[in-house]
Order: C-alpha cells, then structure tokens, then sequence
C-alpha cells in the first residue's frame, strides 16, 4: 500500500513528527500505547483516540489503550477480530470514515454503552508493519463544529503506520525481555540424569515416547526421586527445547502468591503492586510450565489453572485483558491425588486434564544400583564447587550407601555427600564422613518388606562391580572376591543383563 503526504498541511505534517518522535521515546508497551492513543486524537484534533491490538492466536481485536473522559471503560474490552469496522479495517488494511454512527450497522452500539462515551463520527485506520496489520487505531467525534474529511482519512492512514512501528518495536523489546527472563530461569540448575538400572530406563523410555508431543505429563513419586529433573530432561527433548522452562513449586506459595506468580498482575492489583508483572505462563510461552506439588493448590487457584488448560488462556490478577499462551505444562505430586479426589480436595476434571500420560518415577531403594554412580556424580559436582579433587568412595562407604533405606530419596543422598565432601579432608570419603545414622549399620532404617531386602543388596552389589568392570566379568568376580562361575550363578539368579547405549 502506497501513501502520499502531498495533501497533508504543513501543520498536519508537523504534528504527525511530533507525535512519532513521541511515540518511540519509549519501548514501555503500555506507555506506548498510551502515547498513540493520546496523540491520535491531539493530531487529529478529536475528542478520543484509541488502539485496538489484533491478538491472532485468540482471533481477538482487544482495545489496549484509550483517551478521552470515558477512556478506563473500553481498556481490555475486546471482540472478534472478523467483526465491525475495526474487523473491515483488518481485513481490508483501509482506513474506513464514519459520518454517522447512529446509522451504521457496523458500529457495536454495545462498546459505547459501557464506555459511556457518545460516539457520532469516527475514522479507523489500520496500524501495518510490511504487509501485517497488527492493530487499529481509531479517533472519535471531531472537536468543534467540524466533521472529519477524506483527507483526515488519509492522515490517520499515515499516522497508524507510524504508530504500527512503534507499537511493533515495544512489543518486539516487551517479548525479548520475557524471553529473557525466561531462559535465565530456564539456564538454573543440574541436568544430567544418572543411573541405568532398569526401572530409571524404563522412567526414560516413557519420556522419549511423550517428549516430541504436546501431551500434558503428570510425574509421580515421592519427595526427593527427581522430578524437575524429569521434567528438565522432557523439555530438553521436545521441540520446545530452545524456549523457556519454567517450574514453580505450588506448595511453597500461598494462594494470592501463587495466582500472582502463575498469571502475573497489573499494577494495583493488590498492596504491593508497583508496577505490572508478566507471571510464569508469560514467561513460559512457547516452552514449558513445571507445576511441582500440583496436589497442594487451593480449590480458587484449581478453576482458574483448569480454564488455562482448557482455553490457553488467563487475565493477570487485577486486570481485564485476556492473555493467550502457548505453554507445554508438567506437572508433578507426591500425593495420592485420586484419594484428594474423593477427599474433595482436588478436582476430578483437573486430574483428568493433567493426568493424560502418567509417568511413576521409582524411589531410590528400587534403583539401589544406581548409588555410587549417583554418590560419584555428587561429590565430583561439590568437590568442583568448593575448587578441589574429587575423593573417591571407599568400599565400605559404598556399602553403607547401598545399604541405606534413603526415604528422603535422591535429594537425601545429596545432602549426604555434600556433607560428606565438606568433612573429607584426604583422597577418600570413609564411613567416618557419614551421617551416624547411616554408619553405624548399613540397615541403619529397617527397610520393608520386599524393599531393600538383602537380595536388592547383593544385586546392586554386583551390578556396580559389574559397571565398574566394564562388564567384564573375570575382572568384576576379582574385585567382589568370588569366582567367575560363582558370578555368573549370580548374573542370571538376578537376571541381571548390560544396559543398551542411549
């Protein structure tokens, strides 16, 4: 489209330089709009000005900003993006003019009536960048006793593409600063998943099959089995990957806390409220939201993150306008959620939403296998943190570790190990650097049945020989200090076989 500033006064000219350089003395999405909404009106001499952002994910024309006396009531309204003038501007990218409302069957009589604003003439002009239109801008009602002309047609034609640019180039900064902080968040943390005893490789088998998917995924498992690292290794396998992770532990915030963290709010919105705060599923768009400890929201927050689910879309606390969110969610729980369903304390078409591909995530006593490797992993990672060698283990330390019930699971051990590094002062981490309670027997809590039995003992035992053989088995049957025949009876009682390369 091709316009001509030929017909434009000099004082037209000079006020639309006015109004750009406004425009983009700022990248404050919400002062910009302002500023078009205000300007539009000042240059084309009107007694409001407006701006109408087309939000194409929804099919949504929603009015973003307004001036005038009745200006508070249109800000967030929205409509279909098909419908009314403002939906033959989009469609057309023309400006349209007019003359009297009252006999127009476009104009939707119900904007004026909450706005409480008389609207009789009006002028909508597209707002495009290249060939896209991503807004509208309107002026309404000439002051004094003019009307509105062909030409001020034209001069809003010209000004919207100027306030298109700005427009687009604060929402450009707005969405970089999101992503930003996003991927910041994203960056935090360890990500290596260790360990190859069966049951992890069969936690991962189900990952690999779900990663490439939209699917909603509902880890669970006890505290401490691992399951934002779970979600991480998910995310780093989808096609969402190079977009943000964000997690947010449910149970660690209060009720208005946690609404405001998951949806953001505006400004005002509450005692504290300085300013406007974009929430985690703005953080997350185009990636993935990790919602831990799912099981503990209250029963308000439960409606509001199913309408989420349901419609891809939230408003921020305190605000009108409706946001939309193209965001993977995994969600996790260590409580039973079918018995909070009965309970009354979780809803059902919630569950259901979150609980489209369930992965159970084993406890650590059922990996037993998987200790020193993941013991190893922690004092390499704490010893490279306080900037020296890594000790090694020592084989009655690694008894001991095996041994252990662990119910605070994977997240126990750590705390052990790092205890452990903190007091190694040589080369080896020995049974004295060990928790009392964990030295003083390697059954220093009594397992249940069935877990953590001598038989899980003696396998892991040999598995870990096994590894540290290269799965060689003359070379392992040496270092447990019984026969090769003796560790092959072993290797097929257990049914113990190498795990596949991933």
């Amino acid at each position: 489209m091709t316009l001509t500033t030929g017909n434009i006064s000099q004082a037209s000219l000079q006020a639309l330089t006015e109004a750009s350089a406004a425009i983009n003395a700022s990248l404050d999405l919400s002062r910009v709009l302002d500023t078009i909404a205000r300007s539009a009106a000042s240059v084309m001499e009107a007694e409001a000005g407006s701006v109408m952002l087309l939000d194409k994910r929804r099919g949504k024309l929603v009015f973003a900003a307004a001036s005038g006396e009745h200006a508070a009531g249109l800000v967030g309204q929205e409509f279909d993006a098909d419908l009314g003038i403002a939906g033959r501007v989009v469609a057309s990218a023309q400006a349209v003019l007019v003359s009297d409302v009252a006999e127009s069957n476009e104009h939707y009589k119900g904007i004026d009536q909450k706005s409480g604003f008389d609207t009789r003439e009006l002028i909508a002009a597209p707002m495009v960048v290249g060939d896209e239109v991503v807004g509208v801008v309107e002026v309404l009602n000439p002051t004094g006793e003019r009307s509105f002309t062909s030409e001020d047609v034209n001069l809003l034609q010209v000004f919207g593409n100027l306030a298109a640019v700005g427009a687009r180039n604060a929402q450009a900064h707005e969405k970089l600063k999101r992503e930003n902080l996003g991927l910041r968040k994203t960056a935090a943390g360890d990500r290596t998943i260790v360990g190859e005893s069966p049951s992890l490789r069969e936690v991962l088998g189900l990952c690999d099959k779900v990663a490439s998917s939209n699917a909603t995924v509902l880890l669970l498992g006890e505290t401490g089995t691992g399951k934002e690292l779970l979600a991480r290794y998910l995310h780093d396998a989808s096609p969402r990957c190079n977009a943000a992770f964000i997690a947010i532990n449910c149970a660690a915030l209060t009720e208005s806390l946690l609404e405001s963290e998951l949806f953001g709010h505006e400004k005002g919105a509450f005692t504290g409220a300085a300013s406007q705060r974009i929430g985690r599923f703005e953080m997350a768009d185009g990636g993935t939201l990790f919602l831990d400890e799912i099981g503990d929201i209250s029963p308000s927050t439960q409606v509001k993150l199913l309408r989420v689910l349901q419609e891809h879309e939230f408003v921020r606390v305190g605000g009108a306008r409706t946001v939309a969110c193209d965001v993977r969610i995994i969600a996790a729980s260590n409580r039973d959620l079918k018995a909070a369903i009965a309970d009354g304390r979780f809803r059902e078409d919630l569950y259901y939403r979150l609980n489209v591909f369930p992965i159970q995530l084993p406890p650590l006593r059922e990996r037993r296998e998987d200790i020193p490797a993941l013991a190893q992993h922690f004092t390499i990672r704490f010893s490279r943190q306080l900037g020296r060698g890594a000790p090694s283990i020592s084989n009655d330390a690694r008894a001991i570790l095996t041994g252990h019930h662990w119910p605070g699971n994977v997240r126990e051990l750590q705390n052990v190990i790092e205890r452990a590094v903190l007091l190694c002062e040589g080369a080896v981490i020995e049974p004295t650097h060990l928790p009392e309670d964990l030295a003083g027997t390697p059954s220093a809590a009594p397992p249940r049945s069935g877990e953590g039995s001598l038989w899980d003992y003696e396998r892991a035992m040999i598995v870990n020989a096994l590894r540290d053989a290269n799965w060689n088995q003359s070379q392992a049957a040496r270092a447990l200090g019984i026969s090769r025949d003796n560790l092959r009876y072993r290797v097929k009682k257990y049914a113990i076989q190498r795990p596949e390369q991933r």
